[in-house]
């Protein structure tokens, strides 16, 4: 692990179209050498674009190998240059809603595309901020990632999920703004089953309930790709409307549907590597049953 962290200190100096290059070189060779994450990966676009042709799923699952290559790589960027350069490579679309923060608490939702520790780094330029934090079974990597996600902000407060809730409603009672990353298969716990491209889908409730216990407002980020290797761009859209009303299920619903809204705008950049259908309804059968991997 210190070698691949070496070589990623290493190549972070280079001009963002080299390395991005070279991050989708090594995401296809991931492609050729992970074989439970391609045939994750492939049967998550086999469930969510049916009517899509298989040479076309294999193509965009293609796209995305290089496209999570690109962020890993490109990481490097996030974790040791200026400031400055980082500034000058994100696009905001609009300008951070910081008077939104001021007013209130605010959850900013961000799913799992593979650029979406930008937006993060925004939020710590601008505020202090919470998130969920997942330690790492490698010990250099976790500090190297926990390092990274306070480093323009040491009193960015990182929470794990063994933790709960508690924390992060008393930090959002203090006005600090939580970072929540909602679409990730957890299991049944705090969770329903919502569609999810047509998919039965086990779905985190906790934007709804949070917002419900707090008054939070929900505000989307989605990060992604500017074109021609210039940077990243990133979109806070305005506060999720009527939010969470009176159904916990419902307004998880509605979730799930912002979310493949802006898949569909991105369908390389979204985490298809993650085993999203892993927890099924009584009696359904085991979507990826050939295939060993644990997330």
């Amino acid at each position: 692990m210190r070698l691949v962290v070496f070589f990623l200190w290493l190549i972070h100096w280079l001009p963002l179209p080299i390395l991005g290059r070279i991050g989708k070189a090594l995401g296809m060779a991931t492609y050729c050498l992970l074989r439970n994450r391609r045939e994750i990966t492939l049967t998550n676009l086999r469930l969510c674009f049916p009517d899509m042709d298989e040479k076309a799923r294999i193509r965009l699952a293609k796209e995305h190998f290089q496209c999570y290559g690109r962020s890993v790589v490109e990481r490097g960027i996030l974790w040791w240059s200026s400031r400055k350069r980082i500034e000058r490579l994100i696009e905001l679309v609009p300008a951070f809603p910081i008077e939104e923060v001021r007013k209130g608490p605010v959850v900013f939702l961000c799913p799992h595309f593979v650029c979406l520790e930008v937006p993060g780094v925004v939020v710590t330029f601008n505020t202090i901020g919470s998130s969920i934090y997942m330690p790492q079974k490698n010990k250099i990597f976790d500090k190297l990632l926990r390092e990274g996600r306070m480093r323009f902000n040491k009193d960015v407060l990182l929470f794990t999920r063994k933790q709960g809730v508690k924390p992060i409603i008393r930090s959002l009672r203090q006005n600090i703004p939580f970072y929540m990353l909602p679409d990730l298969d957890f299991g049944m716990q705090d969770a329903a089953f919502v569609p999810f491209f047509g998919q039965t889908a086990a779905t985190l409730t906790a934007p709804a309930r949070i917002a419900a216990t707090t008054g939070a407002k929900v505000i989307p980020a989605i990060a992604s790709f500017r074109p021609n290797y210039q940077g990243w761009r990133v979109e806070f859209w305005p506060p999720l409307p009527d939010f969470p009303g009176d159904d916990m299920v419902d307004a998880t619903r509605r979730v799930n549907e912002f979310i493949e809204q802006r898949i569909l705008e991105h369908p390389a950049e979204y985490l298809w590597t993650h085993r999203r259908f892993k927890t099924r309804p009584p009696g359904m059968p085991d979507v990826y049953r050939n295939n060993s991997e644990e997330t």
